[in-house]
Protein backbone atom coordinates (compact mmCIF):
# COMPACT_ATOMS: atom_id res chain seq x y z
CA UNK A 1 0.00 0.00 0.00
CA UNK A 2 1.33 3.23 -1.08
CA UNK A 3 2.00 5.76 2.09
CA UNK A 4 1.54 9.29 1.36
CA UNK A 5 2.19 12.22 3.66
CA UNK A 6 -0.18 15.11 4.95
CA UNK A 7 2.85 17.70 6.24
CA UNK A 8 6.70 17.65 4.97
CA UNK A 9 7.99 16.86 8.66
CA UNK A 10 11.33 18.39 8.19
CA UNK A 11 10.01 21.54 6.95
CA UNK A 12 7.62 21.95 9.88
CA UNK A 13 10.48 21.72 12.37
CA UNK A 14 12.33 24.04 11.47
CA UNK A 15 10.26 26.28 11.64
CA UNK A 16 9.29 25.23 15.14
CA UNK A 17 12.95 25.13 16.03
CA UNK A 18 13.32 29.17 14.82
CA UNK A 19 9.89 30.30 15.68
CA UNK A 20 9.40 32.25 19.15
CA UNK A 21 6.71 29.46 21.34
CA UNK A 22 3.63 32.24 22.18
CA UNK A 23 2.06 31.44 25.73
CA UNK A 24 -1.13 29.90 25.77
CA UNK A 25 -3.23 32.09 27.56
CA UNK A 26 -4.07 30.27 30.91
CA UNK A 27 -4.43 30.54 34.84
CA UNK A 28 -1.89 28.89 37.29
CA UNK A 29 -3.03 27.97 40.75
CA UNK A 30 0.10 26.57 42.86
CA UNK A 31 0.27 25.12 46.60
CA UNK A 32 3.34 23.94 48.08
CA UNK A 33 4.60 20.29 47.75
CA UNK A 34 6.81 17.65 49.62
CA UNK A 35 8.77 15.40 47.65
CA UNK A 36 11.82 13.85 48.21
CA UNK A 37 13.62 12.71 44.84
CA UNK A 38 13.87 8.83 44.59
CA UNK A 39 16.97 6.67 43.45
CA UNK A 40 15.67 4.34 40.20
CA UNK A 41 16.99 1.28 40.35
CA UNK A 42 17.02 1.39 36.39
CA UNK A 43 17.68 4.49 34.95
CA UNK A 44 15.80 3.64 31.39
CA UNK A 45 12.97 1.68 33.18
CA UNK A 46 11.05 3.07 36.27
CA UNK A 47 8.69 0.97 38.12
CA UNK A 48 6.07 3.33 39.06
CA UNK A 49 6.13 6.20 36.20
CA UNK A 50 2.40 8.11 36.58
CA UNK A 51 2.30 9.39 40.34
CA UNK A 52 -0.46 11.41 39.75
CA UNK A 53 -3.88 9.77 38.72
CA UNK A 54 -6.95 11.87 37.55
CA UNK A 55 -10.50 10.33 39.87
CA UNK A 56 -13.59 10.14 38.19
CA UNK A 57 -15.82 11.98 40.58
CA UNK A 58 -13.11 15.42 40.17
CA UNK A 59 -9.70 16.27 41.76
CA UNK A 60 -6.88 13.49 41.74
CA UNK A 61 -4.60 10.93 43.80
CA UNK A 62 -0.67 11.04 44.33
CA UNK A 63 2.28 9.04 45.49
CA UNK A 64 4.94 11.31 46.86
CA UNK A 65 7.84 9.85 48.44
CA UNK A 66 8.27 12.25 51.32
CA UNK A 67 11.63 10.43 53.49
CA UNK A 68 13.98 7.57 53.05
CA UNK A 69 10.99 5.28 54.78
CA UNK A 70 7.88 6.72 54.08
CA UNK A 71 5.75 7.35 51.15
CA UNK A 72 2.25 9.30 51.15
CA UNK A 73 -0.73 8.79 49.32
CA UNK A 74 -2.51 12.18 49.33
CA UNK A 75 -6.21 12.97 47.43
CA UNK A 76 -6.64 16.32 46.14
CA UNK A 77 -9.82 18.47 44.79
CA UNK A 78 -9.79 20.52 41.54
CA UNK A 79 -8.68 23.34 43.72
CA UNK A 80 -5.59 21.66 45.17
CA UNK A 81 -7.28 21.26 48.39
CA UNK A 82 -5.74 18.37 49.69
CA UNK A 83 -8.69 16.49 51.42
CA UNK A 84 -6.80 13.44 52.93
CA UNK A 85 -3.44 11.82 52.96
CA UNK A 86 -1.94 8.75 53.94
CA UNK A 87 1.66 7.42 55.21
CA UNK A 88 2.84 4.76 53.88
CA UNK A 89 6.16 3.18 55.54
CA UNK A 90 8.73 1.41 53.22
CA UNK A 91 11.51 -0.13 54.89
CA UNK A 92 14.78 -1.96 54.08
CA UNK A 93 14.68 -4.10 51.64
CA UNK A 94 11.14 -2.79 50.18
CA UNK A 95 10.54 -0.86 46.82
CA UNK A 96 7.09 0.40 45.21
CA UNK A 97 6.49 -1.74 42.53
CA UNK A 98 2.87 -0.22 41.17
CA UNK A 99 0.14 2.56 42.11
CA UNK A 100 -3.33 2.41 40.70
CA UNK A 101 -7.11 3.19 41.52
CA UNK A 102 -10.30 1.35 41.07
CA UNK A 103 -13.83 3.10 41.20
CA UNK A 104 -13.71 2.81 45.63
CA UNK A 105 -9.79 2.66 46.28
CA UNK A 106 -6.51 3.45 45.47
CA UNK A 107 -3.44 0.54 46.20
CA UNK A 108 0.03 0.87 46.40
CA UNK A 109 2.19 -2.42 45.38
CA UNK A 110 5.43 -3.18 47.56
CA UNK A 111 7.80 -5.44 46.74
CA UNK A 112 10.25 -6.92 49.42
CA UNK A 113 13.58 -8.89 49.57
CA UNK A 114 15.47 -10.25 52.20
CA UNK A 115 18.47 -12.75 51.44
CA UNK A 116 16.05 -16.16 51.54
CA UNK A 117 12.85 -14.54 50.12
CA UNK A 118 10.82 -11.91 48.21
CA UNK A 119 7.05 -11.07 47.72
CA UNK A 120 4.44 -8.68 46.85
CA UNK A 121 2.14 -7.39 48.69
CA UNK A 122 -0.87 -4.49 48.42
CA UNK A 123 -1.97 -1.54 50.12
CA UNK A 124 -5.80 -0.69 49.76
CA UNK A 125 -6.73 2.96 51.06
CA UNK A 126 -10.11 3.99 50.33
CA UNK A 127 -11.00 7.05 48.57
CA UNK A 128 -13.73 8.67 49.87
CA UNK A 129 -12.41 8.57 53.16
CA UNK A 130 -8.43 8.13 52.79
CA UNK A 131 -8.48 5.27 55.44
CA UNK A 132 -5.67 2.31 55.43
CA UNK A 133 -6.40 -1.27 55.15
CA UNK A 134 -3.83 -3.93 56.61
CA UNK A 135 -1.27 -4.67 53.76
CA UNK A 136 -2.08 -8.52 52.24
CA UNK A 137 0.38 -10.53 50.52
CA UNK A 138 -0.32 -11.02 46.60
CA UNK A 139 2.81 -13.67 46.32
CA UNK A 140 5.93 -15.22 46.99
CA UNK A 141 9.39 -15.53 45.31
CA UNK A 142 12.88 -17.49 46.37
CA UNK A 143 14.85 -14.29 46.69
CA UNK A 144 17.12 -16.18 44.26
CA UNK A 145 14.30 -16.21 41.28
CA UNK A 146 13.62 -13.20 38.69
CA UNK A 147 11.78 -10.07 40.68
CA UNK A 148 8.00 -10.75 40.78
CA UNK A 149 5.33 -8.38 39.06
CA UNK A 150 2.46 -7.18 38.76
CA UNK A 151 -0.20 -5.29 35.90
CA UNK A 152 -3.32 -3.21 36.63
CA UNK A 153 -6.12 -2.71 33.97
CA UNK A 154 -7.37 -0.13 32.25
CA UNK A 155 -10.25 0.86 34.81
CA UNK A 156 -8.06 -0.09 37.66
CA UNK A 157 -10.10 -2.89 39.05
CA UNK A 158 -8.78 -5.72 38.13
CA UNK A 159 -4.67 -6.79 38.88
CA UNK A 160 -2.48 -9.79 38.45
CA UNK A 161 0.79 -10.63 40.22
CA UNK A 162 2.85 -13.05 38.84
CA UNK A 163 6.48 -14.58 39.13
CA UNK A 164 8.85 -16.43 37.31
CA UNK A 165 9.84 -20.04 36.69
CA UNK A 166 12.97 -20.40 34.94
CA UNK A 167 15.40 -23.23 34.09
CA UNK A 168 19.08 -22.55 33.03
CA UNK A 169 18.35 -18.53 32.74
CA UNK A 170 15.21 -19.55 30.26
CA UNK A 171 11.96 -18.58 31.21
CA UNK A 172 9.83 -21.64 31.18
CA UNK A 173 6.71 -20.60 32.65
CA UNK A 174 4.88 -17.78 35.07
CA UNK A 175 2.73 -18.49 37.65
CA UNK A 176 0.17 -15.82 38.55
CA UNK A 177 -2.77 -14.55 40.47
CA UNK A 178 -5.62 -12.74 39.59
CA UNK A 179 -6.99 -10.13 41.75
CA UNK A 180 -10.54 -8.04 41.76
CA UNK A 181 -9.47 -3.84 43.23
CA UNK A 182 -10.65 -5.13 46.87
CA UNK A 183 -8.14 -7.55 46.51
CA UNK A 184 -10.04 -10.47 46.27
CA UNK A 185 -8.44 -13.70 44.25
CA UNK A 186 -10.27 -14.45 41.27
CA UNK A 187 -7.96 -17.35 39.85
CA UNK A 188 -4.96 -18.87 39.80
CA UNK A 189 -3.21 -19.56 36.87
CA UNK A 190 -0.02 -20.89 35.08
CA UNK A 191 1.02 -19.67 31.83
CA UNK A 192 3.37 -22.64 30.10
CA UNK A 193 5.98 -21.77 27.30
CA UNK A 194 7.61 -25.12 27.48
CA UNK A 195 6.49 -25.59 23.59
CA UNK A 196 8.27 -22.62 22.57
CA UNK A 197 12.03 -22.59 23.84
CA UNK A 198 13.69 -19.30 24.63
CA UNK A 199 11.31 -16.97 24.81
CA UNK A 200 12.16 -12.96 25.31
CA UNK A 201 10.41 -10.07 27.22
CA UNK A 202 6.80 -12.04 28.26
CA UNK A 203 4.73 -9.16 29.98
CA UNK A 204 1.15 -9.86 31.44
CA UNK A 205 -1.28 -7.59 30.77
CA UNK A 206 -5.14 -7.39 32.23
CA UNK A 207 -8.17 -5.86 30.88
CA UNK A 208 -11.75 -4.74 32.63
CA UNK A 209 -12.97 -8.16 32.39
CA UNK A 210 -10.08 -10.04 34.08
CA UNK A 211 -8.91 -11.82 30.99
CA UNK A 212 -5.06 -11.98 30.87
CA UNK A 213 -2.88 -11.44 27.99
CA UNK A 214 0.75 -12.67 27.92
CA UNK A 215 3.21 -11.26 24.98
CA UNK A 216 5.87 -12.35 24.10
CA UNK A 217 8.68 -11.83 21.26
CA UNK A 218 9.81 -15.45 20.21
CA UNK A 219 11.38 -17.54 17.17
CA UNK A 220 15.07 -15.77 17.71
CA UNK A 221 13.55 -12.58 18.07
CA UNK A 222 11.58 -12.49 14.55
CA UNK A 223 8.05 -12.87 16.08
CA UNK A 224 5.50 -11.61 18.60
CA UNK A 225 2.85 -13.37 20.14
CA UNK A 226 -0.28 -13.36 22.09
CA UNK A 227 -1.99 -15.36 24.82
CA UNK A 228 -5.42 -14.65 26.14
CA UNK A 229 -5.90 -16.01 29.60
CA UNK A 230 -10.04 -16.11 30.78
CA UNK A 231 -11.34 -16.76 34.08
CA UNK A 232 -14.09 -19.08 33.05
CA UNK A 233 -13.14 -20.97 30.28
CA UNK A 234 -10.12 -22.78 30.15
CA UNK A 235 -9.22 -22.54 26.07
CA UNK A 236 -6.35 -20.00 25.51
CA UNK A 237 -6.27 -18.28 22.67
CA UNK A 238 -3.12 -17.67 20.79
CA UNK A 239 -2.08 -14.87 17.89
CA UNK A 240 1.17 -14.94 16.61
CA UNK A 241 3.13 -13.26 13.63
CA UNK A 242 6.68 -12.68 12.28
CA UNK A 243 7.97 -9.18 12.10
CA UNK A 244 11.40 -9.99 11.42
CA UNK A 245 13.02 -12.22 8.97
CA UNK A 246 15.44 -12.37 5.78
CA UNK A 247 14.80 -9.32 3.76
CA UNK A 248 16.94 -8.95 0.43
CA UNK A 249 19.47 -11.30 2.42
CA UNK A 250 19.49 -9.23 5.62
CA UNK A 251 18.44 -11.03 8.96
CA UNK A 252 16.38 -8.92 10.29
CA UNK A 253 15.25 -9.05 14.42
CA UNK A 254 12.94 -7.06 16.94
CA UNK A 255 15.12 -4.49 18.82
CA UNK A 256 12.42 -3.29 21.04
CA UNK A 257 8.88 -3.57 21.15
CA UNK A 258 5.71 -1.96 22.73
CA UNK A 259 2.11 -2.96 23.36
CA UNK A 260 -1.10 -1.41 24.39
CA UNK A 261 -3.93 -2.73 26.02
CA UNK A 262 -7.72 -0.83 25.11
CA UNK A 263 -10.41 -1.37 27.22
CA UNK A 264 -12.46 -2.99 25.03
CA UNK A 265 -9.66 -5.86 24.65
CA UNK A 266 -8.32 -5.48 21.37
CA UNK A 267 -4.55 -4.98 21.82
CA UNK A 268 -1.90 -2.99 19.62
CA UNK A 269 1.75 -3.74 18.67
CA UNK A 270 4.97 -2.07 17.58
CA UNK A 271 8.17 -3.23 16.97
CA UNK A 272 11.05 -1.08 15.50
CA UNK A 273 13.17 -3.67 14.00
CA UNK A 274 17.37 -3.59 12.84
CA UNK A 275 19.67 -5.62 10.82
CA UNK A 276 21.01 -8.12 12.77
CA UNK A 277 24.73 -7.82 11.80
CA UNK A 278 25.06 -3.99 11.49
CA UNK A 279 22.55 -2.61 14.08
CA UNK A 280 20.91 -0.33 11.33
CA UNK A 281 17.43 0.63 12.31
CA UNK A 282 15.38 -1.04 9.32
CA UNK A 283 11.92 -0.53 10.06
CA UNK A 284 8.57 0.05 12.69
CA UNK A 285 5.96 -2.50 12.27
CA UNK A 286 2.42 -2.36 13.78
CA UNK A 287 0.02 -5.25 14.50
CA UNK A 288 -3.59 -5.49 15.78
CA UNK A 289 -4.60 -7.88 17.53
CA UNK A 290 -8.33 -8.12 18.02
CA UNK A 291 -9.92 -10.39 20.62
CA UNK A 292 -13.42 -9.25 20.15
CA UNK A 293 -15.76 -11.69 18.50
CA UNK A 294 -13.61 -14.69 17.24
CA UNK A 295 -10.69 -12.74 17.29
CA UNK A 296 -9.08 -11.48 14.39
CA UNK A 297 -5.20 -9.90 13.50
CA UNK A 298 -3.97 -7.12 11.19
CA UNK A 299 -1.00 -6.36 10.32
CA UNK A 300 -0.29 -2.73 9.31
CA UNK A 301 2.29 -2.36 6.23
CA UNK A 302 5.62 -1.76 7.46
CA UNK A 303 7.27 1.96 7.59
CA UNK A 304 10.89 1.86 6.14
CA UNK A 305 13.79 3.96 8.33
CA UNK A 306 15.31 4.83 4.84
CA UNK A 307 18.17 7.47 4.10
CA UNK A 308 15.32 10.06 3.34
CA UNK A 309 13.76 9.32 6.36
CA UNK A 310 17.33 9.87 8.53
CA UNK A 311 17.51 13.08 6.40
CA UNK A 312 14.51 14.37 7.69
CA UNK A 313 15.79 13.84 11.26
CA UNK A 314 18.88 15.17 10.73
CA UNK A 315 17.63 18.63 9.21
CA UNK A 316 14.79 18.96 12.14
CA UNK A 317 17.28 18.44 15.04
CA UNK A 318 20.20 20.33 12.65
CA UNK A 319 22.36 17.63 13.31
CA UNK A 320 24.63 15.02 10.95
CA UNK A 321 24.30 11.65 12.42
CA UNK A 322 25.10 8.84 10.23
CA UNK A 323 22.38 6.16 10.95
CA UNK A 324 19.67 6.24 13.57
CA UNK A 325 20.54 5.31 16.96
CA UNK A 326 19.47 5.42 20.50
CA UNK A 327 15.25 5.72 19.84
CA UNK A 328 12.79 3.47 21.53
CA UNK A 329 9.06 3.18 21.49
CA UNK A 330 7.81 5.64 24.14
CA UNK A 331 3.95 5.64 23.57
CA UNK A 332 0.78 4.51 21.60
CA UNK A 333 -2.32 6.29 21.73
CA UNK A 334 -5.33 5.89 20.66
CA UNK A 335 -8.31 7.97 19.21
CA UNK A 336 -12.18 7.24 19.65
CA UNK A 337 -11.90 7.00 15.09
CA UNK A 338 -9.49 4.87 16.34
CA UNK A 339 -6.63 6.15 14.21
CA UNK A 340 -3.01 5.02 16.09
CA UNK A 341 -0.32 7.19 17.13
CA UNK A 342 2.80 5.76 18.00
CA UNK A 343 5.78 7.33 19.50
CA UNK A 344 9.25 6.58 19.89
CA UNK A 345 12.07 8.70 21.83
CA UNK A 346 15.74 8.98 21.48
CA UNK A 347 17.01 8.67 24.66
CA UNK A 348 20.35 7.76 26.15
CA UNK A 349 23.04 8.81 28.69
CA UNK A 350 26.77 9.77 27.42
CA UNK A 351 28.68 7.28 29.90
CA UNK A 352 29.04 6.10 33.22
CA UNK A 353 26.89 6.45 36.13
CA UNK A 354 27.56 10.06 36.71
CA UNK A 355 26.59 11.25 33.24
CA UNK A 356 24.01 13.48 32.44
CA UNK A 357 21.01 11.90 30.49
CA UNK A 358 19.40 13.10 27.25
CA UNK A 359 16.05 12.99 25.87
CA UNK A 360 16.30 14.06 22.51
CA UNK A 361 13.55 14.48 19.19
CA UNK A 362 10.16 12.33 19.05
CA UNK A 363 9.68 10.15 16.09
CA UNK A 364 5.59 9.99 15.74
CA UNK A 365 4.29 7.73 13.24
CA UNK A 366 -0.15 7.98 12.34
CA UNK A 367 -2.22 4.95 11.29
CA UNK A 368 -5.91 5.61 9.80
CA UNK A 369 -8.73 3.27 11.23
CA UNK A 370 -8.00 0.27 8.69
CA UNK A 371 -4.28 0.13 10.50
CA UNK A 372 -2.69 2.04 6.80
CA UNK A 373 0.31 4.68 7.89
CA UNK A 374 -0.57 7.84 6.36
CA UNK A 375 1.86 10.54 7.74
CA UNK A 376 4.94 10.78 9.81
CA UNK A 377 6.42 13.58 11.87
CA UNK A 378 9.79 14.47 13.98
CA UNK A 379 8.86 16.65 16.80
CA UNK A 380 12.51 18.06 17.83
CA UNK A 381 13.24 18.87 21.73
CA UNK A 382 16.92 18.56 23.34
CA UNK A 383 16.60 18.24 27.26
CA UNK A 384 19.37 17.20 29.11
CA UNK A 385 18.82 16.08 33.29
CA UNK A 386 22.04 15.73 35.71
CA UNK A 387 22.15 11.66 36.60
CA UNK A 388 20.94 12.16 39.80
CA UNK A 389 17.23 13.22 38.18
CA UNK A 390 17.45 10.94 35.70
CA UNK A 391 14.72 10.69 32.96
CA UNK A 392 12.01 11.98 35.74
CA UNK A 393 12.52 15.62 34.44
CA UNK A 394 12.78 14.97 30.89
CA UNK A 395 11.19 13.33 28.33
CA UNK A 396 7.34 13.85 27.92
CA UNK A 397 3.47 13.19 28.35
CA UNK A 398 0.73 12.89 25.74
CA UNK A 399 -2.95 12.48 26.23
CA UNK A 400 -5.58 11.89 23.65
CA UNK A 401 -9.04 14.24 23.76
CA UNK A 402 -10.99 13.87 20.71
CA UNK A 403 -9.04 13.60 17.39
CA UNK A 404 -6.16 15.57 18.93
CA UNK A 405 -2.90 13.93 20.65
CA UNK A 406 -1.58 16.81 23.37
CA UNK A 407 2.45 16.40 23.88
CA UNK A 408 3.83 18.13 26.62
CA UNK A 409 7.32 18.69 27.78
CA UNK A 410 9.48 20.90 29.44
CA UNK A 411 12.08 22.98 27.65
CA UNK A 412 13.80 25.65 28.02
CA UNK A 413 13.34 27.48 24.03
CA UNK A 414 14.73 30.44 23.54
CA UNK A 415 16.05 31.35 27.00
CA UNK A 416 12.03 30.52 28.57
CA UNK A 417 12.46 27.47 30.92
CA UNK A 418 8.69 26.27 31.24
CA UNK A 419 6.36 23.46 30.22
CA UNK A 420 5.31 23.24 26.59
CA UNK A 421 2.39 21.76 24.97
CA UNK A 422 2.40 20.78 21.31
CA UNK A 423 -1.10 19.30 19.43
CA UNK A 424 -1.16 16.82 16.91
CA UNK A 425 -3.95 16.05 14.61
CA UNK A 426 -4.16 12.45 14.72
CA UNK A 427 -6.11 12.49 11.45
CA UNK A 428 -3.46 14.62 9.22
CA UNK A 429 -0.22 14.85 11.27
CA UNK A 430 -0.29 18.83 11.33
CA UNK A 431 1.36 19.99 14.43
CA UNK A 432 0.78 23.06 15.92
CA UNK A 433 4.12 25.34 17.42
CA UNK A 434 5.39 24.48 21.11
CA UNK A 435 3.75 26.75 23.07
CA UNK A 436 4.82 27.70 26.33
CA UNK A 437 2.47 27.72 29.25
CA UNK A 438 3.53 30.58 31.59
CA UNK A 439 4.30 28.28 34.25
CA UNK A 440 8.28 29.88 34.85
CA UNK A 441 10.32 26.74 35.81
CA UNK A 442 13.85 27.18 37.09
CA UNK A 443 16.47 26.71 35.29
CA UNK A 444 19.56 24.88 36.93
CA UNK A 445 21.30 21.56 38.11
CA UNK A 446 18.85 21.47 41.26
CA UNK A 447 15.31 19.27 40.79
CA UNK A 448 13.03 21.67 39.03
CA UNK A 449 10.20 19.77 37.28
CA UNK A 450 8.85 16.28 37.89
CA UNK A 451 7.37 14.59 34.71
CA UNK A 452 6.18 11.24 36.85
CA UNK A 453 3.13 13.56 38.50
CA UNK A 454 2.46 15.61 35.37
CA UNK A 455 -1.05 14.61 33.81
CA UNK A 456 -4.60 16.27 32.69
CA UNK A 457 -7.88 16.41 34.52
CA UNK A 458 -9.68 17.34 30.80
CA UNK A 459 -8.36 18.49 27.91
CA UNK A 460 -7.83 22.33 28.90
CA UNK A 461 -7.18 21.47 32.75
CA UNK A 462 -2.83 19.69 33.47
CA UNK A 463 -1.43 19.28 36.89
CA UNK A 464 2.51 19.56 37.33
CA UNK A 465 5.02 19.73 39.78
CA UNK A 466 7.84 22.29 39.71
CA UNK A 467 10.15 24.65 41.37
CA UNK A 468 9.88 28.47 40.22
CA UNK A 469 13.48 30.06 40.23
CA UNK A 470 16.34 29.44 40.96
CA UNK A 471 15.53 31.48 44.26
CA UNK A 472 13.24 29.20 45.51
CA UNK A 473 14.45 25.47 46.85
CA UNK A 474 10.42 24.02 47.43
CA UNK A 475 8.43 22.28 44.74
CA UNK A 476 5.32 23.55 43.94
CA UNK A 477 2.48 21.33 42.91
CA UNK A 478 0.61 23.32 39.80
CA UNK A 479 -2.91 23.22 38.45
CA UNK A 480 -2.72 25.00 34.72
CA UNK A 481 -6.03 26.06 33.12
CA UNK A 482 -5.67 26.54 29.62
CA UNK A 483 -8.03 28.95 28.32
Amino acid sequence: MRLTFFLTAGTLLVSLLTASPAVVAQKVKSVSFSYLPEQAEDRYNQRVTRKMLPLNGGGFIILAHKSATQYAVERYDADLKQLWTAPLAVGEGESVEAFGRGTEQAFVVVHQKDNANQNLSAVLIELRTGQKATARKLLDAAARDRRPGVSISPDGTKLVAYRYLTRDSQIKAISAAVYDQKLTKLKDRTYDFHDLGAIFSPTIYIGNDGAQYVTLISDQMKKLTVRRYRNDNPDTKVMSVAVGGSFGGKAVTVFDAKFGLQPDNTLYAAAICTERETGQYYSLKVVKFDFTGEGDMKFAPEFRFTPEYLAEVNKAGQSSAKRLEDVYLADLLLTPEKQLVVIAEKKYEEGGDESPVHARELHVFGYNEFQSPTWHSIIAKDQVAPPAESFTGIGFRASVFGPEVQILTQEKINGKSDLYVRRVNAQTGVVTPAKGLGLSVASDQNLAYVKDFTGWLDAKTIIGVSRPSKKSAALQLNKIVIK
